[in-house]
């Protein structure tokens, strides 16, 4: 599992005028690292009476706290919950998941979680119940929340967790909540940021946006006209990409035309073939709220815990899982917006139709393999630039600076390509090395990037708190992450269709084949519209 690491990256404050801070987000430069160190210990200013008047310095007065609901009670929603509940600016007073019991989920390891979650919430013979492997569903969740506050925050007064199956019911009876983190498969993401926007909640996220272009371009849309400070979660794990720019803007490589990043994703199953096997709902799961604002479908565990990503109509492929990391950094520096073509290769599967072998036609789940290259016009004093996306084991041709070394190329990776040379990087462009024409290797000169593992976590978390508890915006918020839910948008309607695309974005359109459009949109079923949730 990849792990958080601190950054470097744009400060949004907070701003009335959307233009203005769009514009202040693009200018404006922080160390990350030193802006949530900062802000963890000494919180942003608020407007209410400082917690030390009220009950000493380690003491958080109730009305100090940020009440959250936590929606999705699977495998990765526990591990982020686990740090959020030591938050003391925070006290989660409510769970979301259509799945009532832990049953039918799946996981790293068999007892990992289960044993993280023990040492967390301080019980040594906690165990999930359900099926009794791997913990999940908002029993497990609710159970979580009361047993760490009742053993960890005992003071706190805290007078219990409600428990939901419908996101609907709980913005209906929890109206009084500040905020909402949303941990739910890609296809909820959207409509459910959406749903907590309009009711001005503050929206703590993973990734994507959406797995949908215009749905996610709605999220964007609800954001600036909310008071509410957002957060995509993956902002907390981007590399820095100061040491590369510096041997850009210097000249190092000539001018920039290619970037390469490539993952080992997917580590899960993908499928040729839509399930057909007759499967049983689990006891306790509502498989209707699961599906959501998608068409309905017989159920299958091969759509849901850990397999979902594979889906076109449930997740968001591998760059959607992946590129948020690594890329988020690169979009800032290079200042990358739109593309206007966007050209796929995938792998495909074969059948047989009796005894003569055939193409099946795919358009409901991601290939096994692919490869993806974004075109982007040039922006002020910056070139044209391909982005090139690689996935499912295929990576850029070895160059010849690694390949007279007896190097090969990693599992992940990033490089960006010049006339006169090349920067090799891990995947969240970590040490960085220059290969210039007729020159040395070059190793990185500035500071490596602090670890931000799974302790830090807090910090981060803490900093979400004070921001919305001050008003104020920090950054990673969903407006700067336009450009790049566009492009995870448009890798997967790319492969769905199969073809070279041709994107105008002001249109929002795919100009050169217009079937391709139904991609970028979402036919919700009834009473699942974003205006109606």
């Amino acid at each position: 599992m990849k792990k958080d690491l601190s950054h470097d990256g744009t400060n949004v404050p907070a701003c009335n005028d959307e233009k203005q801070q769009e514009a202040t987000g693009r200018k404006m430069q922080m160390d990350r690292r030193k802006f949530v160190k900062m802000t963890a210990v000494s919180a942003l200013a608020f407007s209410i009476v400082p917690r030390h008047v009220l009950g000493g310095t380690r003491f958080t007065a109730p009305s100090d706290k940020l009440t959250l609901a936590y929606v999705g009670c699977g495998t990765q929603g526990f591990r982020e919950l686990l740090p959020m509940l030591a938050v003391t600016g925070v006290q989660v007073v409510a769970v979301c998941d259509p799945n009532k019991d832990a049953v039918g989920y799946r996981d790293w390891s068999k007892t990992g979680l289960r044993d993280e979650i023990r040492a967390a919430i301080g019980k040594a013979d906690w165990n999930p119940g359900g099926d009794n492997t791997i913990p999940g569903g908002r029993d497990n969740g609710k159970d979580i929340v009361n047993t760490f506050y009742a053993n960890k925050r005992g003071g706190d007064n805290f007078k219990g967790c409600n428990a939901y199956a419908d996101y609907r019911e709980l913005l209906e009876k929890e109206k009084d909540v500040d905020a909402v983190k949303i941990m739910t498969p890609d296809h909820l993401h959207g409509l459910f940021a959406i749903a907590a926007l309009k009711r001005n909640k503050h929206v703590l996220m993973h990734k994507p946006l959406s797995n949908r272009l215009l749905e996610g371009k709605a999220v964007i849309d609800a954001a600036r006209q909310s008071k509410a400070v957002t957060h995509l979660v993956p902002w907390d794990s981007n590399g820095s990409m100061d040491q590369v720019m510096a041997w850009i803007n210097s000249g190092k490589i000539g001018k920039l035309k290619e970037v390469h990043n490539w993952t080992n994703r997917p580590v899960w199953p993908q499928f040729p073939t839509l399930p057909t096997e007759t499967v049983p709902v689990p006891d306790g799961l509502n498989w209707n709220l699961w599906l959501g604002p998608e068409a309905d479908r017989p159920y299958s565990p091969e759509y849901t815990n850990m397999f979902f990503r594979g889906w076109y109509d449930f997740g968001g492929g591998s760059m959607a899982d992946m590129g948020h990391y690594s890329l988020w950094s690169v979009f800032n520096a290079l200042q990358l917006t739109s593309p206007t073509i966007i050209e796929p290769n995938l792998s495909h599967f074969i059948n047989m139709n009796g005894v003569v072998p055939h193409y099946v036609r795919n358009d409901f789940s991601f290939p096994m393999a692919s490869s993806v290259r974004f075109k982007y016009p040039a922006n002020g004093d910056r070139p044209a630039v391909d982005l090139c996306w690689y996935d499912g084991g295929i990576r850029p041709s070895l160059p010849e600076e690694l390949m007279a070394n007896n190097e090969e190329l990693p599992a992940e990776g990033m490089m960006f390509v010049g006339e006169k040379g090349k920067i090799l990087a891990g995947f969240n462009i970590e040490n960085p090395r220059l290969f210039s024409r007729h020159k040395k290797p070059e190793a990185a000169t500035t500071q490596p990037i602090e670890s931000y593992a799974h302790d830090n976590m807090v910090s981060a978390l803490t900093l979400f708190a004070d921001s919305c508890k001050s008003g104020q915006q920090y950054p990673g918020s969903f407006l700067e992450a336009e450009g790049l839910t566009e492009a995870v948008n448009l890798y997967a309607a790319s492969l769905r269709s199969g073809h070279l695309l041709k994107y105008d974005a002001a249109s929002r359109q795919i100009t050169n084949l217009p079937d391709a459009n139904k991609y970028l949109a979402r036919q919700y079923r009834a009473g699942w519209e974003p205006g109606v949730i």
